[in-house]
């Protein structure tokens, strides 16, 4: 088994890594905004890139949601399905478009049960991939909020009533 076999299975820790990593931009972003989001998002998103590559399959959507579907990317869903299964995953939970993959969602949701802090994000809706932030550092647009802004003609989404009993 390799280190990235090892690591994917065990979402909590990653979940724990993502909040030392979310922490520490938070800490540094007065610094990364003296310098300038564009000039470090040039050399951080290669860097960014090529970890998440590695480990997670990234597409560098630049809306990373990672935390939010059991450390597994939906952006390696062949249909590029962002908040949930199509519908079309078979009873072993396989994907329909290439039947010896798990279906990402499925995976998802088993590993999203194990998430302590992030966990229960799993069933939020998600915004639709802005195409604008493609290749663009994640952490960046997260400590610009660009991550979570519509672009210009985009609708905001209604409050999702079964989330809002919940609470």
């Amino acid at each position: 088994m390799g280190l990235r076999t090892w690591l994917r299975d065990k979402p909590a820790f990653l979940e724990w890594v993502y909040q030392i990593t979310y922490a520490t931009f938070k800490l540094i972003q007065p610094l990364i905004s003296r310098i300038g989001y564009p000039r470090v998002n040039r050399w951080l998103a290669p860097l960014e890139h090529a970890g998440k590559d590695a480990l997670f399959g990234c597409k560098m959507c630049g809306q990373c949601i990672l935390h939010s579907t059991g450390m597994v990317c939906p952006m390696t869903c062949p249909k590029n399905l962002r908040n949930g299964a199509c519908g079309g995953v078979r009873s072993n939970g396989n994907c329909e478009v290439i039947p010896e993959m798990r279906c990402i969602w499925v995976v998802a949701y088993e590993r999203a049960k194990e998430l302590r802090v992030f966990g229960p994000e799993i069933i939020d809706i998600k915004p639709p991939v802005n195409h604008q932030l493609q290749g663009t550092s994640a952490w960046i647009n997260m400590l610009t909020g660009e991550d979570k802004a519509n672009p210009r003609g985009w609708a905001e989404l209604p409050p999702n009533p079964v989330i809002e009993k919940k609470l």
